[in-house]
């Protein structure tokens, strides 16, 4: 009785009408109205204030529907924590990530979670863009950097160092940088996101100059090797070119600002257990240690490495 009776409470209030509240509930309005006004009577306070136009709540009705709201929220989450011990993951799972993520990782990952899972199916957006989970409606966000929004929850995937590289073409052209100042007189390749924050001469107030300004860190890497400029890069996307030659890193011991990549999700109240999977399947199948990338990206090589342990 009391537990049904904070049900209809609570759905009248956030219905603002007895007559969507009954609908909503399969009742009839005269029942829902005769249950508040019992409920009322039992309590022996007024709950809510009521006119031909609108619902007002009393002061004491907003404390009772508060804590009839939370009551609610803990029997729904209750109920969905005991379904889910039976359930494997299923349904749609909306993913987006930065396009590098998707294709060095995000593919083969999702292909082999969606194996053992084949109740989920997906939807995946790879842009370079902000994407608010919530306002689109997307389970899982892959952001460089932790969520701005206290709404969101924020898992932090790995970290990844950056260098600095320029081709050997370039340093045959331009010269060979010997101390941070010295980029001053070279051509800088910079992120639109974030033009600036991973060149430390900009913490010594020297200036440089930004002759290629993109959102890809693949296109600044291509941009480097062609020999525009000097560009800051993740080592996981230039081992490989520095080791072959056909990048340079300058400046090793310059300590560059590292990255990280963070899970971004509205909430962990009511996570669905695709979500949950997926971000337990997709930290297991990281190359990571000590919180850190600590290997050239091979896509192939993430499944196997998962079930070998």
């Amino acid at each position: 009785m009391g537990l049904d009776d904070a049900l209809i409470f609570t759905r009248v209030v956030e219905c603002h009408s007895f007559t969507q509240a009954a609908s909503s509930l399969a009742m009839q309005k005269s029942t829902v109205s005769r249950r508040i006004v019992q409920l009322e009577e039992r309590l022996g306070v007024r709950l809510i204030n009521r006119t031909t136009r609108r619902l007002r709540l009393t002061e004491v009705g907003q404390a009772y529907y508060e804590r009839c709201r939370q009551i609610m929220v803990d029997f729904a989450e209750a109920e969905q924590a005991v379904m889910q011990l039976q359930q494997a993951p299923a349904g749609l799972l909306r993913i987006s990530a930065p396009i590098e993520f998707g294709q060095w990782i995000l593919g083969r990952v999702l292909g082999d979670f969606m194996r053992l899972y084949p109740e989920i199916n997906a939807e995946v957006e790879l842009a370079s863009r902000h994407i608010d989970p919530v306002e689109e409606g997307v389970d899982i966000v892959i952001s460089v950097g932790q969520p701005q929004d206290s709404s969101l929850i924020g898992r932090k995937l790995f970290e990844t160092r950056r260098r600095l590289c320029a081709s050997p073409e370039y340093l045959a052209q331009h010269g060979v940088p010997t101390w941070a100042e010295d980029l001053a007189s070279h051509r800088a390749i910079t992120l639109s996101r974030d033009p600036v924050r991973y060149w430390p001469i900009l913490e010594q107030n020297v200036s440089f100059r930004r002759v290629l300004t993109c959102n890809n860190i693949t296109f600044a890497r291509e941009a480097a090797l062609a020999g525009a400029g000097i560009a800051a890069l993740p080592t996981m996307i230039t081992d490989q070119e520095v080791r072959e030659g056909h990048l340079v890193e300058l400046l090793p011991d310059v300590d560059l600002p590292i990255g990280e990549v963070y899970a971004v999700y509205p909430s962990r109240r009511f996570q669905a257990m695709k979500v949950k999977a997926f971000l337990d399947f997709l930290m297991q199948s990281l190359p990571v240690a000590e919180g850190r990338l600590v290997e050239p990206v091979d896509a192939r090589l993430l499944t196997s490495r998962l079930y070998t342990r």
